[in-house]
């Protein structure tokens, strides 16, 4: 049998969402998919089940780490909840863009402060813009809130593969993040808005995030070659 071939640039734009309530089965996840995703998506139900150790113990596989707490407060709570981190070494943290340009900015200026601190590479933020779950938002939601995010300072957005062409145009500069990742023919669950690797990339994105897709797979080795496959052929 041909061994796969890997496409590290392919590798380095997806992210594996650990979401599970274990750490332990957080880890073997990890270990298994670690040829085939540069980053890790560390959501709320991981980060409740097993806080800041979550972060260290999946970035000691080899992955950049992405927090996916969506931070939603007033901006001091963020500002010092981001400060903190900050110092433990993530690469990307999510913020809900519905919280403001304070907030936002409280987020980016901790972060940055709590990195810097503990001697670490400044990391991204990312403003949610809408939920890929919710397929009722009004449409000029999107907009303001991708222009809320390059207002902030954020370095990023998290947005539908269907919003990509327009965040761009609204703010062109910043990282586009898409979750809701499928494969074709797969099931969406609750991502009213999904899209497949191929057509993401087709569209702008910088970072796929992909969950179960993968990991609730019968063959999750073979799910993930499928992703690469899908991404590197043509939308």
């Amino acid at each position: 049998m041909t061994e796969f071939e890997i496409d590290p640039v392919t590798k380095d734009r997806l992210a594996l969402a650990l979401d599970v309530d274990d750490l332990v089965a957080a880890i073997r996840i990890g270990r298994q998919m670690k040829d085939y995703f540069s980053v890790a998506k560390i959501g709320l139900e991981l980060y409740s089940a097993a806080g800041p150790e979550a972060v260290g113990a999946i970035a000691d596989l080899g992955y950049s780490i992405f927090l996916d707490l969506k931070l939603h407060d007033i901006p001091t709570t963020v500002g010092k909840a981001a400060r903190v981190l900050g110092a433990f070494g993530v690469q990307y943290l999510t913020m809900h863009a519905h919280g403001g340009i304070d907030m936002l900015r409280a987020g980016v200026e901790g972060l940055a402060d709590g990195a810097r601190n503990a001697g670490l590479a400044e990391p991204k933020t990312l403003a949610i813009t809408v939920l890929t779950s919710d397929g009722d938002a009004p449409a000029h939601i999107m907009p303001k809130r991708v222009m809320v995010a390059a207002e902030a300072g954020c370095s990023g957005i998290v947005c539908a593969v269907g919003d990509l062409e327009e965040a761009h145009h609204y703010a062109p500069r910043l990282l586009r993040v898409t979750p809701g990742i499928r494969l074709p023919g797969g099931t969406t669950d609750d991502q009213a808005r999904a899209a497949s690797p191929s057509a993401a990339l087709a569209g702008g994105s910088d970072l796929l995030v992909i969950g179960r897709a993968v990991t609730q797979a019968d063959d999750p080795i073979a799910a993930a070659q499928q992703i690469h496959a899908s991404a590197a052929a043509p939308a």
